[in-house]
């Protein structure tokens, strides 16, 4: 870390970091403000606004028109710029189709400000696997994912995707039902998939060059994602250490989103009763066995799943440290290792010469206290000043 230290940014780019700034710059003065680059959450969804009970869930694909949701959507990427957070990669849209591409591309042309995103458009869901229940049988709702099945219906389903405009792929490769928990202490239930149709629909993906991440929260469907060749693993709840070591050694990212692990699951996991009680004890320890073998651990909140104003997406960092991490480490998960994940190495998540304009800062030093970045009041996205504290920023005096 350098006091005083010197970053300059041309249009929408950093173009030196130390060293005297050219004369003819702006200068802006931090003060004992700490600058990072702009944070990356690497597990989104713009187009909820909260899905704490099945209710809150049904209402918004049943009751919410789809463009009520897109206005309420373009409030979310303001509250995300706010807590410093310039990148997204937002991971479904919950019923609300291909709206995700059309918002990230009203945000590259300018027409609404917000975060950078990488979008997934629908997530993929095996035929029957995802249904909202509770209503009579003979009546036919939204569903909140694509729906395939088959080999050559999950390499349909991929290439409809892709001509859509996605720049990821979305698999649920497990779904909850028959949760149960195994002898030597994971949760398990019956994975949606063959194998077979998860090969299938990653390789197509992989060989149209785009990524796949896998929503698995038992073990069996983590294992079978994980041979599939996926590129990220969403929640992890139960990994064993061989399955930890498997992602280690071909290079499968982890984004455990252990805030909504907090605010959705851990909160109703009482009054679902066993094994839902054990979800966050079996979660931790797989997080454990992740850093222990070395997978990259990358920050992802799963916003969308809690409410966008309920909680700083920051908060994520803090439970890392909570778990052991140091802040660095933790800062890390937030922008080199998301960057590497999202393969913007370079161009996102650091402050060096040729990468994007997108900065934060927050008072004090958070290598110290984490919980400064939840106090991010400086946020700079593509070059321009888009949050700012009540009293502005000082000009820096003339060199």
């Amino acid at each position: 870390m350098t006091a005083d230290g010197v970053v300059v940014c041309r249009g929408d780019r950093i173009e030196q970091v130390g060293g005297p700034p050219p004369p003819d710059a702006e200068l802006l003065d931090l003060g004992d403000r700490t600058l990072l680059p702009g944070l990356i959450d690497a597990h989104t969804h713009v187009l909820l606004q909260g899905n704490r009970s099945r209710e809150a869930y049904a209402h918004q694909i049943l009751r919410e028109d789809p463009a009520h949701r897109v206005v309420r959507a373009v409030r979310s990427l303001g509250i995300a710029l706010g807590h410093g957070f310039t990148t997204l990669r937002d991971l479904g849209t919950e019923g609300c189709g291909f709206a995700d591409v059309a918002i990230r591309d009203a945000v590259a042309e300018g027409v609404v400000p917000g975060p950078g995103l990488l979008v997934a458009g629908p997530a993929i869901g095996r035929t029957g696997t995802y249904p909202i229940l509770g209503y009579r049988s003979d009546w036919r709702f939204p569903v909140g994912v694509a729906e395939c099945e088959g080999v050559e219906g999950c390499r349909s389903e991929v290439r409809r995707e892709i001509a859509r405009g996605v720049d990821w792929i979305k698999v649920y490769a497990t779904q909850g039902r028959g949760l149960h928990l195994t002898d030597d202490g994971y949760l398990d239930a019956p994975p949606p998939w063959t194998q077979a149709e998860l090969d299938a629909l990653v390789d197509e993906a992989h060989r149209q060059g785009l990524r796949v991440a896998a929503h698995a929260s038992e073990a069996t469907g983590t294992d079978m994602a994980v041979a599939a060749g996926v590129d990220s693993i969403e929640h992890g709840y139960s990994i064993r250490p061989a399955t930890a070591r498997a992602m280690a050694a071909r290079g499968v990212a982890l984004v455990p989103t252990l805030l909504v692990a907090r605010e959705v699951s851990g909160n109703r996991a009482a009054e679902r009763g066993a094994p839902w009680t054990e979800v966050p004890d079996v979660h931790r320890r797989s997080v454990e066995n992740c850093r222990q073998a070395g997978v990259p651990i990358v920050c992802g909140t799963d916003v969308g799943g809690f409410g966008w104003e309920d909680v700083n997406q920051a908060e994520e960092l803090r439970i890392l440290v909570e778990l052991g991490w140091s802040p660095l480490e933790a800062i890390q998960s937030a922008t080199l290792l998301a960057a590497r994940l999202l393969q913007r190495e370079g161009q996102l998540g650091e402050l060096t010469a040729g990468a994007a304009a997108d900065l934060a800062a927050c008072p004090g030093d958070p290598l110290e206290e984490i919980g400064r970045v939840l106090d991010i009041d400086v946020v700079v996205r593509a070059g321009r000043v888009v949050v700012a504290p009540p009293n502005g920023l000082n000009p820096a005096p003339a060199a």
